[in-house]
């Protein structure tokens, strides 16, 4: 979904009150917020790419250890594009309602991001 930008499965693989509480401080609900988001996040990084170090699944809930990376071209934080490599790491609690991800919250590094862009 993320490293292809592919929108086309968000109905295949989320539920249809997927709610998105990222990093950045912006929630999303159903699959229009979800699309804002990538799309938010695809104008500040269109090269973003979003790697799973490490998955932990218990019940209806799945942990994960997330590497994100990318190259800063559009503002983000008020800060003008500086085309920069980026990295940094998160991560993410999934419940998974009906074999559908149905809530999301993702915890990421926002200060080491932020100091790469400085």
């Amino acid at each position: 979904m993320w490293n292809k930008w592919n929108a086309d499965i968000l109905h295949e693989i989320l539920d249809d009150e997927i709610t998105f509480r990222g990093s950045l401080g912006i929630e999303k609900k159903g699959y229009e917020g979800l699309k804002n988001y990538m799309n938010f996040i695809k104008s500040a990084f269109p090269d973003f790419h979003n790697s799973i170090e490490q998955i932990i699944t218990e019940d209806n809930y799945s942990f994960a250890k997330l590497k994100y990376t990318g190259t800063h071209r559009g503002k983000i934080f008020e800060i003008a594009p500086t085309n920069k490599r980026i990295e940094y790491y998160g991560a993410a609690v999934f419940t998974i309602v009906n074999k559908k991800i149905k809530d999301v919250w993702v915890l990421g590094d926002i200060y080491g991001l932020i100091k790469q862009l400085e």
